[in-house]
């Protein structure tokens, strides 16, 4: 670098095409940062960064260039950074990527995100200026949302980093007041494609898991949750759309649960999982309630003609991964024990419905992991009818005694689920999940009367539970076996915080959520993945 700087006439390019150019910013050369500093040069770093390069170009100009401009800029040298944040032209030119009648490649993106996220973090008061001066930034974001370096950017934009500066506030307000969130909430919309449906839901639950704020607040509003639910139901055949509209109305009522799963997790807002949960504002429940109808019809697989041929035989159809998210959703809004939402789901046979789907999949893992949550939000309820209606009206005890004595996969043609014809019917895979609530039920009946009263009226259930359930309890208690388990294992005591993060209910879902995503993007050839 010190050679190059000697000559008389050398260009930024003999520079940039020098491999201890990022080192000797590091290093902060007083002779490279004042040629750097420069308004040409930071203009020329810039438009490698944002504008595509010829087609003739060489491979220095493709790739070299771009990212050592990138790494110059986020190397943080702040005479750099203020030559560009002082200039307008220079900043105009930085959001220029973001026209819309010029091509967005990933790669310039990821450049573009890094840029501009270095600028928020070192220059927050300026960018942010900017962009309040400058609107269409934000809407030219929204426009490239699907990108998600793009959508990086605007995470951090709507206060997703915690990162608050001296108008932080006012800023949030402002953004609250404009029709950012309108915009973004638009991009639910069945007409876009699958990648802008997830990005949109990610900034969106980002914002929630900001609450309390002014966006949250507006985010959560009636008018917002129905015009979230509107895009959800446009059109049935839209399960991207809904799946992801699902996932902001889940993380409306427990922002929690969808921090764990976020690809952002770990940039944005870690230390604030420990944290207690807010209360969900009754009105943001109130206006999901009238939906519900509209969700169970979903849930009837019988108008549903896909076939999906498994190990053990078919499903007719297979239950999908939209038909989950909504059980998840109920789980969610089950537990938040808001009494409308229970008479609601109760009335509307939802919850007869979802205990249904538990057997009538019973390879579903997921779909058991949800049920189980809201059998356990009901049987822990304050509200006895929705007790009753869980063990008289839908005689779910009755279902787990029939299930348990006969174990095997139902051969008749009107369940979902099918063995493979000529073969012997394989054991049903719920039973470790009717054990596990069946031992709950024995629980929760030492201590709620109108639960003990329903079990110890089933003279079967009580055969049962005595002669079969004490067994396999028994059995499987690995405190008892004998087979060189870590003598620690016994004794091991979980940090407090680490116990309310585990002990919280988590979308088990996400695992084939990312498992589609690689799919989506072609890894394994699979042109459906649907379901």
């Amino acid at each position: 670098v010190e050679s190059i700087l000697d000559k008389e006439n050398f260009t930024l390019e003999e520079l940039l095409d020098e491999e201890e150019i990022i080192q000797e910013c590091k290093a902060l050369n007083s002779r490279l940062i004042n040629f750097l500093r420069d308004r040409a040069q930071v203009e020329q770093l810039l438009r490698y960064v944002v504008e595509e390069p010829p087609e003739d170009a060489d491979s220095k100009r493709v790739f070299k260039f771009p990212f050592i401009a990138c790494e110059i800029f986020t190397c943080e040298i702040d005479v750099i950074l203020k030559t560009l944040v002082e200039e307008e032209e220079l900043m105009n030119l930085l959001f220029s990527f973001l026209e819309p009648n010029r091509p967005h490649s990933a790669l310039l993106a990821g450049y573009f995100s890094k840029v501009v996220v270095c600028l928020m973090l070192r220059k927050t008061v300026p960018i942010m200026n900017y962009v309040q001066v400058h609107q269409d930034v934000f809407r030219q974001m929204v426009d490239l949302i699907g990108i998600t370096s793009i959508m990086e950017v605007l995470v951090r934009l709507v206060g997703g980093d915690d990162h608050v500066y001296p108008n932080f506030l006012d800023v949030m307000q402002w953004l609250a007041d404009s029709n950012l969130l309108e915009m973004i909430v638009d991009k639910l919309s069945p007409s876009c494609p699958p990648e802008v449906h997830a990005n949109a839901a990610e900034t969106l639950c980002t914002i929630t898991r900001n609450s309390p704020s002014a966006l949250a607040t507006k985010l959560s509003s009636p008018s917002f949750v129905a015009r979230i639910f509107g895009h959800a139901l446009e059109d049935s055949h839209s399960k991207s759309g809904l799946i992801h509209s699902l996932s902001v109305c889940i993380s409306l009522l427990d922002p929690k649960r969808s921090a764990i799963v976020s690809p952002l997790m770990h940039s944005f807002r870690h230390q604030h999982m420990y944290e207690p949960s807010i209360p969900v504002n009754s009105e943001t429940i109130n206006a999901m309630l009238p939906k519900l109808g509209d969700l169970l019809m979903l849930l009837n697989v019988s108008s549903d003609e896909k076939i999906l041929p498994t190990t053990y035989g078919e499903l007719r159809p297979p239950l999908g991964k939209h038909r989950l998210k909504i059980v998840e959703f109920i789980a969610v809004l089950l537990r938040i024990g808001n009494e409308a939402a229970q008479k609601e789901l109760v009335n509307t046979g939802t919850i007869q419905r979802v205990i249904d789907l538990f057997f009538e999949y019973p390879y579903n893992n997921a779909l058991h992991h949800h049920v189980g949550s809201i059998i356990l939000s009901c049987l822990e309820s304050k509200n006895d009818a929705i007790v009753d209606h869980l063990l008289q009206e839908c005689d779910l005890i009755g279902k787990f005694l029939q299930t348990d004595k006969n174990p095997v996969l139902s051969g008749d043609s009107n369940q979902p689920t099918l063995p493979a014809a000529g073969k012997c019917a394989p054991r049903v895979g719920n039973i470790g999940h009717i054990t596990r609530i069946s031992n709950k039920i024995l629980q929760l009946g030492s201590s709620n009367s109108r639960i003990q009263a329903s079990i110890q009226e089933n003279s079967e259930w009580n055969e049962w539970q005595t002669n079969i359930l004490q067994e396999r309890n028994a059995v499987e208690n690995v405190y008892r076996w004998a087979c060189g388990r870590p003598t620690a294992f016994q004794d091991r005591t979980r940090d407090s915080d680490e116990d309310d993060l585990h002990d919280r209910d988590y979308d088990v879902a996400a695992l084939a959520n990312n498992l589609s995503q690689a799919f989506s993007y072609k890894i394994y050839g699979n042109d459906d993945n649907e379901e």
